[in-house]
């Protein structure tokens, strides 16, 4: 992998904000179940830039286009533009990376492939891959998780933030927790010596979890577009509406963070659909 972003500064504080789960689509007018997922994305995108939230980061954390299209991650890149942030992704089952690393590359002044970003003198992000290609399931390889047990072993020093896409904690949803990351367990031996990890944040599940897992802040954010509705064991949608999340990276090692909706529109789904 390519080596460390290093993000200079001297603040006890780092503010990021996590984006999930867009699921654009070559043409502009397409829908994902009832939604134009261009027009939510930009929404979310208007309203995170008009927040006072004075965030330095985005993370990107995957499913950013639905049909593998050239041209909608050549929309992605150009909106995100708009945010003048210093952008990080990880892909999606949903995503063809080929593509994905060919048209993001053409970004590369403000869209980052680095999946290692060291964050000031106290914290580091570290990105994986948890894609498994042509299923919606996801899983770490032998790779990935080598990758991360050295990255930890390199900054023992430092507070860690771990960012997949696959969801590693049940969401009471029969349907949607057989596409979960299938080798948690190996994610957690890999973590279990380093105390100084703080964090899991994911999204693919289209709905926000804050919870604790073995001391572990766990993190999950709504999609951009379309959201699941929690503790559903057959395929249902829910009302509420697109967002992201803002989170703070304390030089003590405490994360602090919250779920933002959109408030200045209205994105209903297709609520008698029984599938994508």
């Amino acid at each position: 992998m390519i080596s460390a972003y290093q993000y200079n500064t001297s603040e006890k504080v780092v503010r990021l904000i996590q984006i999930t789960d867009p699921h654009l689509f070559k043409d502009k007018n397409g829908e994902l179940l009832g939604i134009n997922t261009h027009d939510s994305f930009n929404q979310v995108l208007t309203e995170a830039s008009q927040s006072q939230f004075d965030y330095e980061l985005v993370l990107a954390t995957g499913d950013l286009v639905q049909d593998s299209s050239e041209e909608g991650y050549q929309y992605f890149a150009k909106a995100i533009s708009a945010l003048q942030k210093k952008v990080f992704w990880i892909p999606g089952n949903h995503d063809f990376q080929p593509k994905m690393f060919d048209v993001l590359g053409q970004y590369q002044e403000y869209i980052c492939p680095t999946k290692h970003v060291l964050v000031g003198d106290k914290w580091q992000i570290l990105m994986l891959d948890s894609q498994v290609s042509g299923v919606p399931h996801g899983q770490l390889g032998q790779y990935q998780l080598d990758w991360l047990s050295a990255k930890l072993k390199d900054h023992p020093e430092r507070y860690s933030l771990v960012v997949l896409h696959h969801h590693i904690v049940s969401t009471n949803s029969a349907w949607l927790d057989q596409h979960n990351l299938r080798n948690s367990l190996d994610l957690m031996e890999v973590l279990s010596p380093f105390r100084n990890v703080r964090g899991i944040l994911y999204g693919h599940i289209h709905q926000a979890v804050d919870t604790e897992l073995h001391g572990y802040k766990i993190m999950a954010t709504p999609s951009t577009c379309i959201q699941f509705k929690p503790d559903s064991n057959n395929f249902a949608l829910d009302t509420l509406q697109p967002g992201w999340r803002e989170i703070e990276l304390y030089d003590d090692g405490r994360i602090e963070t919250r779920v933002k909706r959109i408030q200045q529109a209205t994105f209903l789904p297709n609520m008698l659909s029984d599938g994508y």
